[in-house]
């Protein structure tokens, strides 16, 4: 199990070693624990500040579901503190981002305005050296972070760990294949490292090695329905190629030439039907002949595209997700371990200081030095305060483990924003306005009036849509524009006035609705100080940056944008809004895993067919009555002039790969590439398909719902004002909380046994 935390709100790249193997392999250089049968306490150092330091670090480790398994002198402290710190751990994401993103500027540069290659003009490249030394110094950052892994957890759970030997490798082959290119003067078109690179990305996101254990697990269930599938295509197949083979009658052929004339040709086109791509293109020549061939068609996409499709989906998903519920189970059993692991050095602290505890073996850790603990672990403070307030009312000077445990239940609560008091007025006219424009009809209104903004713009530009820019009079739009502006700058201005400044930005619609009512001020002053005051038939000439429409148009989207502020205020778009940032803060790194594999697809993609296909010469400079007597098949990537979707370079390819993932006319890419190239060509687009849109994406949706449903059932019972004050806590592990079962004492002990560093006798 890898030991970086799986999905927290603040450092979603944490990075630690894959130690799942050693925790039930345990090692030979353990001593009894105190919690089992002791006469005494003694941890390596023997420092009471160091039970303090261990302490603190446990803690973090429980907070971010780290492994425990760790060096935990004095000095390994401060630096593995300094390692999870945010100024390493987001300077080492940036480092990744960056190596990652150099291919967009290697050779084939994607620095173009356009990739058609009928108009892009020959793209900037960049010096020799430039992207290698940028390169070599990331490798440089990723030796120091192997290094810093390695020291922290100790040689023998180095062996132990697969991720940070290949993670070496990795390292160590970059630098022999950027020598390489060094030295053939960066003319080398085959950068192996380029596919190593998404690597750095994996091994730095434990949810990311856990998504790719799980998958590799499920690949035998996904593999028998996959059979069956190929089992219906090839059926299929056979039955189409009889009942449409070629006949004498030229006319009739039409099924046979287009679909069927050969046997890659047959599996192809019903691979297509299956995704629905080409129906019903598929079956219009056989159908025009006789409607009975429909039957073919629909029983194949019937069976295959609404029931093995699905089943499919159905399979990946469920077993997928039970093995990342034995994935969280582990996770929790690393939290519940770096609480007792913490209680024990605490609790061996205590016992220095208190004989009697010693003599009575009675496990409890002092409250003074519970505080002094929390006040030194980084966590949210909301949580630290909840944590500290619960240990203060405590009252005999001393917690016992199960009090201590519970302690960090806090961890897993929703946090209750509460809003700042209201500014107290003296005065009564001021009172009343408070009560009036605090109420919740006010922003009812004000809902109502950007919907009225909204519907007189679109009003307007359907009126003005067959208009050219100097046929149109933007007198009539300015002085609605000015209207509203003025009531959404005297709205927020009595929000402020009842709320005051601290409770009107407490409030998240309100931030976004005042900045965008400024923006939209500033513009309006922008254009009045530009092009005067509006009057009928006010079209002046374009002056400064931007003319007067294209300052209206900005100013019009803004407004539009600005009606996003009804979402807080039903509840439904609430959750739907809250789950996708959710998705955006917690669940990144499943899309992770879909970033690496575009990664290598789109590397594989440009190694294979960069170049293939070139447009007609000199079509940019042809006439359009020459450019019609270009002779092309309706359908074909020519005649839909899709020219742009090319490997030409890796911006190009991602482009490419997303309009074949999406499956909408992605038989028209196959089939150029097939023609451009060669058959094995396909095998490269289904094996993009399968990935992608298959398994991928259908999990990810699926993910999608598990944390809408558990959102959804967690505020069924709340009302728009309590969806807005709570915070919710949407990780993996509190999403599967229920299915996990709570690891026991015996387990518990039984793992510190195990700790390579961590004498505890």
């Amino acid at each position: 199990m890898e030991s970086e935390p799986l999905l927290t709100g603040s450092i979603n790249y944490d990075s630690h070693p894959d130690n799942n193997d050693h925790l039930e392999k345990g090692s030979p250089k353990t001593r009894r624990l105190s919690s089992v049968a002791a006469d005494y306490c003694c941890v390596e150092g023997g420092d009471e500040d160091l039970y303090l330091q261990q302490a603190v670090v446990f803690i973090e480790d429980a907070i971010q579901y780290r492994s425990i398994n760790h060096r935990v002198d004095a000095n390994s402290l401060r630096l593995y503190r300094w390692y999870y710190s945010r100024i390493w751990q987001w300077g080492l994401g940036l480092t990744i981002a960056v190596v990652l993103m150099l291919a967009f500027i290697e050779r084939p540069s994607s620095f173009s305005y356009t990739s058609d290659p009928r108009f892009r003009p020959p793209p900037w490249e960049p010096p020799c050296g430039l992207t290698e030394g940028i390169e070599i110094v990331c490798l440089v950052i990723f030796a120091i972070d192997f290094a810093t892994k390695s020291y922290l957890i100790g040689w023998e759970e180095f062996r132990k760990c697969k991720w940070l030997i290949v993670y070496i490798l990795a390292v160590s082959a970059s630098v022999i294949d950027w020598a390489l290119t060094l030295s053939m003067y960066c003319d080398q078109n085959l950068r192996v490292r380029r596919l190593i690179r998404p690597f750095f990305l994996l091994q730095n996101s434990s949810l990311m090695k856990k998504t790719l254990k799980c998958i590799k697990r499920t690949l035998p269930e996904i593999a028998s329905v996959i059979l069956l599938l190929a089992l219906h295509l090839c059926l299929f197949t056979m039955i189409g190629m009889l009942l449409f083979a070629k006949g004498e009658n030229p006319k009739q052929n039409g099924e046979w030439e287009a679909y069927f004339r050969d046997l890659p040709t047959s599996l192809s086109s019903l691979l297509v039907l299956l995704t629905t791509a080409n129906n019903p293109d598929v079956m219009i020549p056989a159908y025009s002949l006789n409607r009975g061939y429909s039957i073919f068609f629909i029983l194949f996409s019937g069976f295959g595209t609404y029931f093995l499709m699905n089943l499919l989906t159905a399979i990946v998903y469920n077993q997928f997700r039970g093995y990342l519920l034995m994935s969280v189970q582990a996770s929790i059993l690393r939290r519940r371990l770096g609480v007792r692991a913490a209680f024990e050095v605490m609790s061996c602290q205590g016992r220095g200081q208190d004989a009697t505890h010693s003599e009575e073996h009675v496990e409890r850790v002092r409250v003074d030095a519970s505080l002094q603990v929390m006040a030194r672990v980084q966590m949210k403070s909301y949580y630290r305060q909840a944590i500290i307030k619960r240990v203060q009312q405590l009252s005999d000077g001393f917690i016992q483990w199960e009090a201590f445990r519970r302690l960090f239940d806090e961890l897993d609560k929703d946090r209750i924003k509460e809003h700042p008091p209201k500014p107290e007025y003296n005065s009564s006219l001021l009172q009343g306005l408070q009560l009036l424009f605090s109420h919740y009809y006010v922003t009812v209104v004000g809902n109502a009036v950007a919907l009225a903004n909204v519907m007189c713009i679109c009003t307007i530009l359907v009126l003005d849509s067959e208009k050219s820019m100097a046929e149109r009079d933007d007198y009539y739009m300015e002085v609605i524009n000015c209207f509203f502006i003025l009531y959404y700058l005297m709205e927020m201005s009595l929000k402020i006035l009842a709320f005051g400044w601290r409770g009107y930005l407490s409030y998240r619609n309100n931030i976004f609705d005042g900045l965008l009512t400024v923006c939209l001020l500033i513009l309006q002053i922008t254009i009045f100080a530009t092009y005067r005051l509006p009057f009928p038939k006010w079209n002046p000439a374009s002056r400064g940056l931007m003319s007067l429409w294209e300052m209206m148009r900005l100013v019009n989207m803004l407004i539009v944008v600005r009606f996003l502020r009804i979402i807080p205020d039903i509840k439904l778009m609430a959750l739907i809004a809250s789950t996708l940032v959710d998705l955006v803060k917690n669940l990144r790194a499943f899309a992770g895993i879909l970033v690496v594999v575009f990664y290598v697809f789109a590397v594989l993609g440009i190694w294979l067919f960069q170049g293939a296909i070139t447009a007609p010469g000199q079509m940019s400079v042809m006439s359009n009555s020459s450019m019609k007597n270009i002779t092309v098949e309706c359908g074909s990537y020519e005649q839909l002039g899709y020219w742009p979707n090319n490997f030409d370079d890796f911006a190009s390819s991602l482009v490419l790969l997303y309009n074949v993932m999406v499956v909408n006319n992605w038989q028209v890419f196959m089939d150029a590439y097939t023609r451009y190239t060669t058959e094995w060509s396909k095998v490269y687009f289904v094996s993009w398909w399968l990935t992608s849109s298959v398994m991928w994406v259908n999990l990810f949706v699926a993910l999608i719902l598990e944390n809408f449903i558990y959102k959804w059932d967690r505020s069924v019972m709340c009302s728009v004002a309590d969806v807005e004050r709570t915070g919710y806590e949407t990780t993996v592990q509190l999403m599967f909380r229920e299915q996990i079962q709570e690891p026991t004492e015996e387990e518990l002990v039984t793992q510190l046994h195990q700790h390579p560093h961590l004498h505890l006798s």
